[in-house]
């Protein structure tokens, strides 16, 4: 049975919670303070904490950091009330799974419960071999799935997990490139996790979400009334951080000035928070991301040469997920062991079609778009295999699409190939009709690989509306619309 820790010091509304839990099948224990929240995790263990925001004692973000210190891969969701919501939306970029507003609706609690429980860092890595390939595993009566980082079976990733291991226990800052979607946060996750700071906190910052004016407010915090809207101090998160592991993912959005403050914090491991006059010494290992090479884009005066010399002191590059075939159909089945989880459904695996057709497309978001495919052919199966007709038309017809004219009677109606092809092989009384819909094929088609084959981008490329897309796209068999 999980085991719930809920905190409030509502009396009346933490005794709710935990009656409502407990007919759900939980097994609950519930406190009224931070302090007492806190000298329970080691002996309680909970699965997951759901916490009410706002304490007598401390606040969210202090327990939040408090507990990631002692069990720093558990769920924690946040109950707020609606002048907290900005505050909670922080708290989650620290890495709280999630929050509820009041006023609290069970069916909302229980459906963030349960998701958090069986989804919780979906795009880990998978530990299944490639003998899980068509047989799936059994999921349906388990309470959830270990969470644990071990790789596929491709040559490339096996040299990553070496580096992986060679790094962790040092001090070293490091680099890790790779496309969107690769699971560079991962790699940070699991070099802190082997290193010495792993009790410490884990704080992942996506610097592409950072706005130039609130940068400098999220990385060091900010005194009160150090600008318009700052009401109260703010604790940055490179303190946050402190004695732990930092990942700024994206790093080459941060502006000019705030890469110079950085600096700063990496020579000097100090901060001053915005509108402070003193300077605060903090402890932090900084793990970078980036899906450009940092040395061009200082080249180019897109980023400091000085930083870019500081941060390279080891990188580790992520290869495409279409450059590691091998690992595919590991991470698809891990992908689906975890939806049948989130949606209570038992599909043991993939046709071999299916197969076939996931390792012939290239992946352009990699893991990401891999999971979410995964997960819209899991909620479309009613069987005990996922079939081709679950999956999106341009993973099906990939190789077609890519590599194939359309040609009809023997005869290439390609309009480039037009001119190649003698007229009088053109069946009669169809030759202006057909060079007419092979135009429009070429055009879609062309729409399609331009907006990576999205209809509603596509739609707007050609100036039409995304229903005259799918109806003209049904007028072509290669297109397999139905």
């Amino acid at each position: 049975m999980q085991k719930i820790l809920v905190v409030d010091d509502d009396n009346d509304l933490c005794l709710l919670l935990c009656r409502f839990l407990t007919r759900n099948g939980y097994l609950v224990e519930g406190v009224g303070s931070g302090t007492v929240a806190i000298e329970l995790l080691g002996k309680y263990e909970p699965d997951l904490i759901l916490s009410d925001f706002r304490l007598g004692d401390m606040t969210g973000i202090e327990l939040f950091v408090r507990i990631k210190e002692i069990l720093p891969q558990i769920p924690v969701i946040f109950i707020t009330g609606y002048s907290d919501v900005k505050e909670a939306v922080e708290i989650m970029k620290m890495g709280a799974y999630d929050y509820v507003t009041k006023p609290l609706f069970p069916d909302e609690i229980l459906l963030t419960i349960k998701k958090a429980l069986a989804d919780e860092l979906i795009e880990s890595f998978s530990t299944a071999t490639s003998n899980t390939r068509h047989t799936g595993i059994q999921t349906k009566n388990k309470a959830k799935i270990e969470r644990h980082y071990i790789t596929g079976n491709s040559i490339e990733f096996a040299n990553i997990i070496k580096q992986i291991e060679l790094v962790a226990p040092t001090n070293f800052s490091v680099i890790i490139y790779g496309e969107s979607g690769s699971g560079k946060e991962e790699i940070a996750r699991q070099i802190h996790q082997k290193s010495k700071r792993k009790d410490k906190p884990f704080v992942p910052i996506d610097c592409g979400a950072l706005s130039k004016d609130l940068a400098g407010s999220e990385l060091f915090g900010h005194e009160k009334g150090a600008f318009t809207g700052a009401l109260s101090q703010k604790t940055g998160s490179l303190e946050i951080a402190n004695g732990g592991t930092v990942f700024l993912d994206e790093i080459g959005n941060l502006s000019y000035d705030i890469q110079i403050s950085l600096l700063r914090v990496v020579q000097e491991r100090k901060i001053r928070r915005v509108g402070g006059i003193k300077d605060i010494d903090i402890d932090v290992r900084i793990i970078i991301a980036s899906n450009e090479k940092l040395w061009e884009a200082a080249r180019a005066g897109k980023f400091r040469e000085d930083l870019y010399h500081r941060f390279n002191e080891f990188s580790i590059e992520v290869p495409a997920l279409r450059e590691r075939k091998k690992d595919i159909m590991i991470f698809a089945q891990h992908f689906l062991n975890l939806t049948n989880l989130e949606l209570g459904k038992n599909v043991l695996g993939f046709t071999c079609e299916v197969d076939e057709a996931l390792n012939n497309y290239v992946w352009y978001g990699n893991l990401r778009e891999l999971k979410n495919v995964i997960k819209r052919a899991t909620l479309l199966t009613d069987g005990d295999y996922i079939e081709l007709k679950s999956l999106p038309f341009e993973i099906i017809n990939f190789f077609k699409l890519q590599f194939e004219s359309p040609v009809k009677n023997g005869v290439d109606y390609n309009l480039g190939n037009l001119k190649d092809n003698n007229i009088a092989n053109i069946p009669p009384g169809n030759r202006l009709k057909t060079a007419n819909m092979d135009a429009e094929y070429e055009v879609i088609l062309d729409a399609l690989k331009q907006s990576d084959f999205n209809k509603s981008r596509a739609a707007r490329l050609l100036d039409i509306d995304r229903k005259t897309l799918y109806n003209k796209m049904r007028q072509f068999k290669e297109f397999n619309i139905e």
